[in-house]
Protein backbone atom coordinates (compact mmCIF):
# COMPACT_ATOMS: atom_id res chain seq x y z
CA UNK A 1 0.00 0.00 0.00
CA UNK A 2 1.40 3.33 -0.78
CA UNK A 3 2.11 6.46 1.46
CA UNK A 4 -0.97 8.25 1.49
CA UNK A 5 -0.40 12.20 1.35
CA UNK A 6 -2.24 13.07 4.61
CA UNK A 7 -2.32 10.58 7.27
CA UNK A 8 -4.36 12.40 10.07
CA UNK A 9 -2.04 13.59 12.54
CA UNK A 10 -3.69 11.16 15.73
CA UNK A 11 -3.12 8.43 13.40
CA UNK A 12 0.10 6.53 13.50
CA UNK A 13 2.32 6.56 10.69
CA UNK A 14 1.14 2.93 9.04
CA UNK A 15 -1.94 3.33 7.05
CA UNK A 16 -4.19 0.71 8.31
CA UNK A 17 -4.10 -2.85 7.26
CA UNK A 18 -8.46 -3.30 6.81
CA UNK A 19 -9.01 -4.16 3.37
CA UNK A 20 -10.70 -1.63 1.19
CA UNK A 21 -13.20 -1.99 -0.13
CA UNK A 22 -15.70 -1.72 2.47
CA UNK A 23 -18.11 -4.27 2.67
CA UNK A 24 -21.12 -1.77 3.39
CA UNK A 25 -19.90 0.73 0.04
CA UNK A 26 -23.10 -0.78 -1.23
CA UNK A 27 -25.78 -0.62 1.22
CA UNK A 28 -28.98 1.46 -0.23
CA UNK A 29 -27.55 4.72 2.14
CA UNK A 30 -24.29 5.09 0.28
CA UNK A 31 -24.89 3.47 -2.71
CA UNK A 32 -27.10 6.88 -3.57
CA UNK A 33 -23.95 8.63 -2.63
CA UNK A 34 -22.60 10.81 -5.04
CA UNK A 35 -18.87 11.63 -5.38
CA UNK A 36 -19.63 15.49 -3.53
CA UNK A 37 -21.09 13.95 -1.34
CA UNK A 38 -18.53 11.02 -0.17
CA UNK A 39 -16.39 14.22 -0.49
CA UNK A 40 -18.30 16.18 2.30
CA UNK A 41 -18.40 13.23 4.55
CA UNK A 42 -14.75 12.72 4.37
CA UNK A 43 -14.56 16.78 4.60
CA UNK A 44 -16.80 16.82 8.13
CA UNK A 45 -14.23 14.06 9.51
CA UNK A 46 -11.20 15.60 8.78
CA UNK A 47 -12.53 19.36 9.92
CA UNK A 48 -13.72 17.47 13.13
CA UNK A 49 -9.97 16.10 13.48
CA UNK A 50 -8.45 19.36 12.82
CA UNK A 51 -10.87 21.04 15.47
CA UNK A 52 -10.04 18.90 18.05
CA UNK A 53 -6.38 18.38 17.85
CA UNK A 54 -6.23 23.23 17.82
CA UNK A 55 -8.39 22.58 21.18
CA UNK A 56 -5.58 20.54 22.82
CA UNK A 57 -3.06 23.65 23.21
CA UNK A 58 -5.47 26.30 23.78
CA UNK A 59 -6.81 23.93 27.03
CA UNK A 60 -3.24 23.47 27.99
CA UNK A 61 -2.50 27.40 27.82
CA UNK A 62 -5.41 28.13 30.38
CA UNK A 63 -7.60 29.12 27.85
CA UNK A 64 -10.57 27.07 28.28
CA UNK A 65 -12.11 26.39 31.52
CA UNK A 66 -13.41 23.28 33.15
CA UNK A 67 -13.44 19.99 31.29
CA UNK A 68 -12.72 19.35 28.02
CA UNK A 69 -13.75 16.21 26.29
CA UNK A 70 -12.70 15.69 22.65
CA UNK A 71 -14.39 13.11 20.52
CA UNK A 72 -10.70 12.18 18.56
CA UNK A 73 -11.18 8.74 17.02
CA UNK A 74 -14.84 8.72 16.97
CA UNK A 75 -15.35 11.10 13.95
CA UNK A 76 -17.11 8.36 11.81
CA UNK A 77 -20.04 8.25 14.28
CA UNK A 78 -21.36 11.41 14.56
CA UNK A 79 -20.82 12.61 10.79
CA UNK A 80 -22.13 9.35 9.69
CA UNK A 81 -25.49 9.85 11.67
CA UNK A 82 -25.85 13.24 10.92
CA UNK A 83 -25.50 12.65 7.25
CA UNK A 84 -28.87 10.64 7.63
CA UNK A 85 -30.90 13.60 9.09
CA UNK A 86 -34.41 14.76 7.37
CA UNK A 87 -36.13 18.06 8.43
CA UNK A 88 -38.00 16.66 10.94
CA UNK A 89 -34.94 14.41 12.83
CA UNK A 90 -33.45 15.26 16.10
CA UNK A 91 -30.11 14.79 18.06
CA UNK A 92 -29.39 15.24 21.71
CA UNK A 93 -25.91 14.03 22.70
CA UNK A 94 -23.64 13.75 25.98
CA UNK A 95 -20.81 16.05 26.67
CA UNK A 96 -18.36 15.08 24.19
CA UNK A 97 -20.38 16.84 21.95
CA UNK A 98 -18.08 18.93 19.32
CA UNK A 99 -18.02 16.16 16.91
CA UNK A 100 -21.99 16.07 16.58
CA UNK A 101 -21.92 19.94 16.68
CA UNK A 102 -19.82 20.11 13.71
CA UNK A 103 -21.64 17.05 11.80
CA UNK A 104 -24.53 19.16 12.02
CA UNK A 105 -23.48 22.07 10.85
CA UNK A 106 -22.82 24.30 13.49
CA UNK A 107 -19.68 26.93 12.74
CA UNK A 108 -16.73 26.24 13.98
CA UNK A 109 -15.93 30.12 15.23
CA UNK A 110 -18.76 29.93 17.52
CA UNK A 111 -17.79 26.31 19.02
CA UNK A 112 -14.41 27.28 19.55
CA UNK A 113 -15.79 31.04 20.89
CA UNK A 114 -17.82 28.54 23.24
CA UNK A 115 -14.74 27.28 25.03
CA UNK A 116 -13.36 30.25 25.74
CA UNK A 117 -16.67 31.16 27.53
CA UNK A 118 -16.75 34.39 24.74
CA UNK A 119 -19.97 36.13 24.15
CA UNK A 120 -19.78 35.08 20.76
CA UNK A 121 -19.93 31.66 21.37
CA UNK A 122 -23.13 29.45 20.47
CA UNK A 123 -24.23 29.50 24.16
CA UNK A 124 -23.10 33.00 24.82
CA UNK A 125 -19.48 31.78 26.63
CA UNK A 126 -21.92 30.29 29.04
CA UNK A 127 -22.14 26.67 28.24
CA UNK A 128 -18.82 25.60 27.81
CA UNK A 129 -17.28 23.00 25.86
CA UNK A 130 -20.26 20.32 27.42
CA UNK A 131 -23.00 22.53 26.50
CA UNK A 132 -23.03 23.28 22.56
CA UNK A 133 -26.64 24.00 21.07
CA UNK A 134 -28.30 25.16 18.33
CA UNK A 135 -31.89 24.49 17.82
CA UNK A 136 -32.22 25.81 14.22
CA UNK A 137 -30.49 22.42 13.20
CA UNK A 138 -32.42 20.49 15.30
CA UNK A 139 -28.88 19.72 17.95
CA UNK A 140 -29.78 19.96 21.15
CA UNK A 141 -27.18 19.53 23.14
CA UNK A 142 -24.41 18.37 24.76
CA UNK A 143 -25.59 17.62 28.30
CA UNK A 144 -23.31 17.40 31.01
CA UNK A 145 -25.19 14.79 33.48
CA UNK A 146 -24.41 11.50 32.20
CA UNK A 147 -27.40 9.85 30.85
CA UNK A 148 -29.46 13.08 31.34
CA UNK A 149 -29.79 13.63 27.81
CA UNK A 150 -31.43 10.51 27.14
CA UNK A 151 -35.30 11.31 28.82
CA UNK A 152 -34.78 14.89 26.56
CA UNK A 153 -33.99 12.84 23.80
CA UNK A 154 -37.62 10.67 24.63
CA UNK A 155 -39.17 13.93 24.68
CA UNK A 156 -38.12 15.08 21.68
CA UNK A 157 -39.35 11.97 19.94
CA UNK A 158 -42.57 12.38 21.51
CA UNK A 159 -42.81 15.85 20.12
CA UNK A 160 -42.08 14.41 16.68
CA UNK A 161 -45.36 11.73 17.02
CA UNK A 162 -47.19 14.27 18.53
CA UNK A 163 -47.01 16.82 16.14
CA UNK A 164 -47.60 13.92 13.11
CA UNK A 165 -44.21 14.54 11.56
CA UNK A 166 -42.18 11.95 9.79
CA UNK A 167 -39.14 12.07 11.75
CA UNK A 168 -36.70 10.46 14.21
CA UNK A 169 -34.90 11.51 17.72
CA UNK A 170 -31.18 9.93 17.71
CA UNK A 171 -30.44 10.83 21.54
CA UNK A 172 -26.87 9.67 22.36
CA UNK A 173 -24.46 8.35 25.20
CA UNK A 174 -21.63 6.39 26.18
CA UNK A 175 -21.35 2.85 27.50
CA UNK A 176 -20.96 4.68 30.65
CA UNK A 177 -24.79 5.78 30.72
CA UNK A 178 -26.18 2.64 29.82
CA UNK A 179 -26.32 2.20 33.83
CA UNK A 180 -27.99 4.91 34.63
CA UNK A 181 -31.45 4.63 36.16
CA UNK A 182 -33.03 7.55 33.72
CA UNK A 183 -31.70 5.44 30.81
CA UNK A 184 -33.88 2.52 31.47
CA UNK A 185 -36.94 4.51 32.15
CA UNK A 186 -36.51 6.41 28.99
CA UNK A 187 -36.50 2.81 27.08
CA UNK A 188 -39.52 1.71 29.17
CA UNK A 189 -41.55 5.02 27.86
CA UNK A 190 -40.17 4.89 24.51
CA UNK A 191 -41.41 1.36 24.03
CA UNK A 192 -44.38 1.42 25.53
CA UNK A 193 -45.42 4.91 23.72
CA UNK A 194 -44.16 3.91 20.29
CA UNK A 195 -41.64 6.55 19.94
CA UNK A 196 -39.68 7.34 17.06
CA UNK A 197 -36.50 7.34 19.21
CA UNK A 198 -32.92 5.87 18.56
CA UNK A 199 -30.49 5.33 21.60
CA UNK A 200 -27.30 5.28 20.35
CA UNK A 201 -24.45 4.08 22.39
CA UNK A 202 -21.44 4.99 21.21
CA UNK A 203 -19.54 2.47 22.74
CA UNK A 204 -15.97 3.38 23.31
CA UNK A 205 -14.98 0.90 25.76
CA UNK A 206 -13.73 2.65 28.60
CA UNK A 207 -16.61 4.88 30.32
CA UNK A 208 -14.46 7.21 32.42
CA UNK A 209 -11.47 5.12 33.64
CA UNK A 210 -13.18 1.72 33.88
CA UNK A 211 -12.89 -1.17 30.73
CA UNK A 212 -16.44 -2.34 30.69
CA UNK A 213 -15.51 -5.78 31.50
CA UNK A 214 -15.06 -4.56 35.01
CA UNK A 215 -18.22 -2.08 34.66
CA UNK A 216 -21.52 -3.76 33.13
CA UNK A 217 -22.90 -7.16 32.62
CA UNK A 218 -23.54 -8.53 29.54
CA UNK A 219 -23.79 -6.75 25.97
CA UNK A 220 -24.76 -2.99 26.06
CA UNK A 221 -27.46 -3.15 23.25
CA UNK A 222 -28.79 -6.27 24.05
CA UNK A 223 -30.67 -5.10 27.18
CA UNK A 224 -33.02 -3.13 24.67
CA UNK A 225 -34.89 -6.98 24.62
CA UNK A 226 -36.28 -6.70 27.90
CA UNK A 227 -37.97 -3.59 26.67
CA UNK A 228 -39.27 -5.83 23.49
CA UNK A 229 -37.03 -3.45 21.59
CA UNK A 230 -35.35 -4.15 18.94
CA UNK A 231 -31.54 -3.44 18.90
CA UNK A 232 -28.30 -2.99 16.29
CA UNK A 233 -24.67 -2.87 16.56
CA UNK A 234 -22.32 -1.93 13.87
CA UNK A 235 -18.78 -0.84 14.08
CA UNK A 236 -17.75 2.88 14.52
CA UNK A 237 -14.87 2.95 12.11
CA UNK A 238 -16.34 2.55 9.03
CA UNK A 239 -18.46 5.41 8.15
CA UNK A 240 -20.28 3.24 5.35
CA UNK A 241 -20.96 0.76 8.27
CA UNK A 242 -22.73 3.11 10.47
CA UNK A 243 -24.91 4.84 7.69
CA UNK A 244 -25.87 1.81 6.61
CA UNK A 245 -26.94 0.72 10.35
CA UNK A 246 -28.08 4.06 11.28
CA UNK A 247 -30.61 4.73 8.13
CA UNK A 248 -31.88 1.37 8.68
CA UNK A 249 -33.36 2.02 11.94
CA UNK A 250 -34.24 5.31 11.51
CA UNK A 251 -36.37 4.47 8.36
CA UNK A 252 -37.84 1.81 10.49
CA UNK A 253 -38.47 4.99 13.75
CA UNK A 254 -40.03 7.34 10.86
CA UNK A 255 -42.31 5.07 9.27
CA UNK A 256 -43.51 2.53 12.43
CA UNK A 257 -43.08 5.30 15.08
CA UNK A 258 -40.89 2.33 16.88
CA UNK A 259 -37.86 2.82 19.33
CA UNK A 260 -34.48 0.88 19.22
CA UNK A 261 -31.20 0.69 20.76
CA UNK A 262 -28.00 1.13 18.31
CA UNK A 263 -24.35 -0.05 20.03
CA UNK A 264 -21.75 1.29 17.84
CA UNK A 265 -17.89 -0.17 18.64
CA UNK A 266 -15.58 2.85 18.51
CA UNK A 267 -12.71 4.29 20.45
CA UNK A 268 -11.65 7.52 21.59
CA UNK A 269 -7.70 8.20 21.65
CA UNK A 270 -7.71 11.03 24.39
CA UNK A 271 -8.38 10.29 27.87
CA UNK A 272 -12.01 10.90 28.98
CA UNK A 273 -11.31 14.79 28.95
CA UNK A 274 -7.96 16.28 28.83
CA UNK A 275 -8.00 16.37 32.44
CA UNK A 276 -7.46 12.27 32.52
CA UNK A 277 -4.12 10.85 32.56
CA UNK A 278 -5.28 8.14 30.77
CA UNK A 279 -1.86 6.46 32.07
CA UNK A 280 -3.25 3.62 34.61
CA UNK A 281 -6.22 1.97 32.95
CA UNK A 282 -5.54 0.77 29.36
CA UNK A 283 -2.12 0.07 27.45
CA UNK A 284 -0.32 2.44 25.28
CA UNK A 285 -0.09 -0.79 22.88
CA UNK A 286 -3.83 -0.55 22.24
CA UNK A 287 -4.34 2.88 21.51
CA UNK A 288 -1.76 2.09 19.16
CA UNK A 289 -3.03 -0.59 17.31
CA UNK A 290 -6.29 0.76 16.87
CA UNK A 291 -4.59 3.64 15.59
CA UNK A 292 -3.30 1.38 12.70
CA UNK A 293 -5.57 -0.41 12.02
CA UNK A 294 -8.83 1.08 12.13
CA UNK A 295 -8.77 4.81 12.33
CA UNK A 296 -12.08 5.98 10.91
CA UNK A 297 -10.31 8.69 8.93
CA UNK A 298 -7.74 7.32 7.17
CA UNK A 299 -9.64 4.37 6.27
CA UNK A 300 -12.64 6.24 4.69
CA UNK A 301 -9.50 8.33 2.95
CA UNK A 302 -8.34 4.37 1.49
CA UNK A 303 -11.28 4.02 0.36
CA UNK A 304 -12.61 7.24 -1.56
CA UNK A 305 -9.10 6.47 -2.98
CA UNK A 306 -10.02 2.94 -4.14
CA UNK A 307 -13.61 4.72 -5.77
CA UNK A 308 -11.58 6.76 -7.30
CA UNK A 309 -13.36 9.90 -6.02
CA UNK A 310 -10.32 11.68 -3.42
CA UNK A 311 -7.06 12.20 -5.08
CA UNK A 312 -3.38 12.96 -3.53
CA UNK A 313 -4.13 16.64 -4.11
CA UNK A 314 -7.47 16.60 -2.63
CA UNK A 315 -6.66 14.75 0.52
CA UNK A 316 -4.21 17.92 0.93
CA UNK A 317 -5.94 20.54 -0.20
CA UNK A 318 -8.82 19.24 2.64
CA UNK A 319 -6.31 18.79 5.06
CA UNK A 320 -5.11 22.49 4.33
CA UNK A 321 -8.43 23.69 5.03
CA UNK A 322 -9.28 22.35 8.16
CA UNK A 323 -6.10 23.17 9.60
CA UNK A 324 -7.08 27.16 8.70
CA UNK A 325 -10.31 26.73 9.52
CA UNK A 326 -9.45 25.70 13.04
CA UNK A 327 -6.84 28.41 13.16
CA UNK A 328 -9.49 31.12 12.12
CA UNK A 329 -11.66 29.71 14.74
CA UNK A 330 -9.08 30.36 17.63
CA UNK A 331 -8.25 33.80 16.15
CA UNK A 332 -11.84 34.82 16.31
CA UNK A 333 -11.85 33.11 20.05
CA UNK A 334 -9.51 35.50 20.98
CA UNK A 335 -10.69 38.70 19.40
CA UNK A 336 -14.11 38.30 20.97
CA UNK A 337 -14.92 39.94 23.95
CA UNK A 338 -16.90 38.26 27.19
CA UNK A 339 -19.71 38.17 28.69
CA UNK A 340 -20.47 41.47 30.87
CA UNK A 341 -21.52 41.44 34.44
CA UNK A 342 -25.10 42.11 33.51
CA UNK A 343 -25.26 39.18 30.85
CA UNK A 344 -25.65 36.51 33.91
CA UNK A 345 -29.09 37.54 34.60
CA UNK A 346 -30.12 37.30 30.83
CA UNK A 347 -30.98 33.37 28.76
CA UNK A 348 -31.75 32.11 32.41
CA UNK A 349 -35.56 32.10 32.21
CA UNK A 350 -37.65 32.22 29.06
CA UNK A 351 -39.46 35.72 30.18
CA UNK A 352 -36.22 37.34 30.31
CA UNK A 353 -35.85 37.68 26.81
CA UNK A 354 -39.00 38.24 25.49
CA UNK A 355 -40.94 41.54 24.85
CA UNK A 356 -43.24 41.30 27.85
CA UNK A 357 -42.87 39.09 31.02
CA UNK A 358 -45.38 36.74 31.62
CA UNK A 359 -44.33 35.43 34.74
CA UNK A 360 -46.34 36.69 37.85
CA UNK A 361 -43.40 36.15 40.62
CA UNK A 362 -40.10 37.19 41.12
CA UNK A 363 -37.75 35.97 38.80
CA UNK A 364 -34.45 36.98 40.49
CA UNK A 365 -33.92 38.01 43.94
CA UNK A 366 -31.28 40.69 44.07
CA UNK A 367 -30.08 41.72 47.16
CA UNK A 368 -30.62 44.55 48.97
CA UNK A 369 -28.00 47.28 50.43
Amino acid sequence: MSKKTSVPAENAATPPSVAVPSPHAKAPANAALNAEQKIELYRKMVRIRRFEERCLPVYNQGKIGGFLHLYIGQEAVAVGACSLMGKDDHVITVYRDHGHAIAVGMDTRALMAELYGKVTGCSKGKGGSMHYFAPDLNYWGGHGIVGGQIPLGTGLAYAVKYKGLKGAAMAFMGDGAVNQGAVHEAYNLAALWDLPVLFVIENNRYSMGTSQERSSAGQLGKRAEAYDMDWYQCGGHDIYEVRATLDEALQRAREQHKPAVVEIDTYRYRGHSVADPDKTYRDRKEIEDYRNTKDPIQLFQNQLLHEKVLTEALIAEIDAAARAEAERAVEFSEASPFPTADDIQKDVYWETDQPQRTSEGRIFFNSVK
